[in-house]
């Protein structure tokens, strides 16, 4: 009993040093390389600790390996740009000027629904107030806001706060209503082919995104190579 609390502890020192050498930033935002890395790493360290028959130095040499290899990946990219795009990859834009680009998106793998969930983390409510929207190679998306649509303070104003818009509506998302949503903005499915006829629109399948904000105005994009 005694010798397998050793061994554990001893596994657990080496790992805890072994992220230590990675560095602080991947104990945060993990690049792929980094979490194959940290995967492995605690896969390798629990075999020695179930196995008492095996040397412990069996479990401490791959991890220690690892190491090596990250620590010689990472000043590799450093030094050189290929190589840090091919092992990192490169931040994508996936919303420019209040656009969504719709390929990248596809390219990215990544869906409307999502995008929007990860702008409301962000503190970002309405899609055309989007100035960039990049996904980070962490898969984090950075937003920045168009000029005007960011908070200001109190002292800005010199005036009591404004009355906070209610949440957006996803009307349209990849050319499907929701209809939920729909209902939830107090307007019928007339109110909104009317809308996409002034818009010459033909009919919903031909729109990627449509959203309603708070103070009843329409945001709208078409998908690409429909027009």
């Amino acid at each position: 009993m005694l010798n397998l609390v050793i061994r554990t502890l001893i596994l657990y020192g080496t790992v805890i040093l072994s992220l230590r050498v990675m560095g602080k930033r991947q104990l945060g935002e993990l690049q792929p390389s980094e979490l194959v890395v940290a995967i492995m790493i605690s896969d390798l360290a629990s075999v020695p600790m179930q196995t008492i028959d095996m040397p412990i130095i069996s479990g401490i040499l791959p991890v220690l390996t690892l190491i090596v290899a990250e620590v010689i990946l990472s000043y590799i990219s450093l030094k050189s740009k290929k190589a840090r795009s091919f092992f990192t990859g490169k931040p994508n834009i996936v919303i420019y000027d209040g656009k969504i680009m719709e390929k990248e998106l596809e390219r990215l793998r990544f869906n409307v629904n999502d995008l929007i969930s990860e702008l409301r983390l962000n503190g970002c409510f309405d899609i055309s107030e989007v100035a960039v929207a990049v996904v980070e190679t962490s898969g984090k998306i950075s937003v920045i806001e168009k000029q005007g649509a960011q908070n200001v303070t109190l002292d800005d104003l010199d005036k009591k706060p404004a009355k906070r818009d209610t949440l957006p509506c996803m009307l349209i998302s990849d050319g499907s209503i929701n209809r939920e949503e729909l209902r939830r903005s107090g307007h019928s499915l007339a109110w909104l082919k009317e809308e996409l006829e002034k818009r010459q629109i033909n009919g919903i399948k031909d729109v990627f995104v449509a959203s309603l904000n708070g103070s009843g105005e329409l945001f709208i994009q078409r998908k690409e190579g429909r027009r």
